[in-house]
């Protein structure tokens, strides 16, 4: 997914260069052809709170073979928050699932389908302090 993101953006910046030189070509459907060529997972956005795992899964076959559908839950709760990916078999299928998909209703609420964006896996920076804050108490007398 690394190598279509950076190839989606070097094709941005030539589109973007020649058809300002020329005012021919569009970038959006070049874009969007190359993200529609490398990926067959998709997020699902906008769920009801009581949509599970199969019932999305039910709600997707009909565009091709799913290999894997998890509905993201709170840990604490067990809780959907509303959101979950769609595997397909192929790009094809998720192609498809996402135009017909996208804005449609499921039980009862209005859902958004997009391509999932993989997210790099370990040891990212988080941001903050790692030990809490960098606020030391006083002891006293020491000048600590």
């Amino acid at each position: 997914m690394a190598f279509s993101t950076r190839l989606g953006c070097l094709i941005r910046q030539s589109i973007s260069k020649n058809s300002v030189s020329s005012g021919s070509i569009s970038a959006m459907p070049m874009l969007n052809a190359v993200r529609c060529m490398s990926s067959s997972k998709l997020f699902v956005g906008g769920l009801s709170y009581s949509t599970n795992d199969q019932m999305l899964k039910d709600a997707f076959t009909s565009f091709g073979d799913v290999t894997e559908v998890k509905v993201i839950t709170d840990r604490d709760t067990g809780r959907s928050k509303g959101y979950g990916f769609v595997n397909f078999d192929s790009t094809d299928a998720a192609s498809a699932a996402l135009s017909s998909m996208n804005g449609q209703e499921l039980h009862g609420r209005n859902i958004t389908v997009n391509y999932a964006n993989d997210r790099p896996s370990g040891g990212g920076f988080r941001g903050g302090y790692g030990d809490g804050g960098g606020y030391r108490r006083s002891t006293g007398g020491d000048g600590f």
